[in-house]
């Protein structure tokens, strides 16, 4: 069975900077796999108008990938529609240099709908969005392979939120190297089997596209679950600004165990 690897989450949220950059630090020497930012103006789960402190993603990976050394990093997941996806391209190709190679490229189609009013980009339906991200998909793959320097690696690690069946997770067996399923854990098996099928339909290896999720504090005692079904990265989320690596421990003590 493919090793299980261990991801982080470290939300920029009621924390200053060097809380979070001390977050970052701390995850690392714990020995995680992957550090992940989200990508959010405002927390999503937090009253919107309460002005509870965050960052931008970008910005912060870039920091982020100076900070560290060793794991792998990126946006969980990055929201299209926010920036041009000829600057996605020239971002991730700009980080994936500063971290020395170690960037995954997570996109989606965002779903946020005061954020996009508050920062004045229009909120077009499910289907529209969805449309609208896998053109930008095409431009992000064109621009990665012109740009100068070329990205470290090559390719750079394209990861997929998706949870859609008749759209999402076409667009996940067609593009992706890795996807993250954003959904509990009731839902991973069948969602996991639509994805096989949309591969066999497209003439691809379901076993090439690796295959994360989120694991809630409150399940860190069934990860072998999730390991059953084929999940090869659990993805923890702590958020600000008194940061609890007590469930990231017990998780990465059960990795090493394995």
């Amino acid at each position: 069975m493919t090793k299980m690897q261990i991801g982080v989450v470290i939300q920029p949220r009621c924390a200053d900077y060097q809380q979070i950059r001390a977050a970052w630090a701390t995850a690392e020497s714990l020995g995680v796999d992957s550090i992940f930012v989200w990508d959010h103006f405002f927390p999503p789960f937090d009253e919107p108008a309460a002005g509870v402190a965050n960052f931008e993603c970008w910005t912060l990976l870039a920091a982020m990938a100076e900070a560290t050394r060793r794991a792998r990093i990126g946006p969980l997941v990055s929201c299209v529609p926010f920036r041009n996806p000829n600057l996605i391209a020239d971002l991730a190709r700009t980080v994936d240099h500063i971290s020395a190679g170690r960037l995954v490229l997570g996109l989606g189609p965002g779903w946020f709908e005061y954020e996009f009013a508050e920062y004045g980009f229009e909120f077009k339906n499910a289907g529209q969005r969805l449309a609208d991200f896998e053109a930008a998909l095409g431009v992000i793959r064109a621009r990665l392979a012109r740009l100068s320097p070329l990205p470290l690696q090559r390719p750079v690690p394209l990861m997929i939120g998706s949870k859609g069946e008749r759209v999402g997770l076409r667009i996940v067996a067609e593009y992706a190297d890795i996807w993250h399923a954003p959904v509990e854990f009731a839902q991973l098996e069948p969602l996991s089997r639509v994805l096989d099928e949309w591969c066999r339909k497209q003439g691809r290896d379901p076993g090439s596209i690796q295959r994360w999720t989120g694991l809630p504090n409150a399940s860190v005692g069934r990860a072998d679950d999730y390991r059953a079904l084929g999940f090869t990265q659990l993805i923890l989320d702590i958020t600000g600004p008194d940061y609890d690596f007590g469930p990231l421990t017990e998780l990465l003590a059960w990795r090493d165990s394995l």
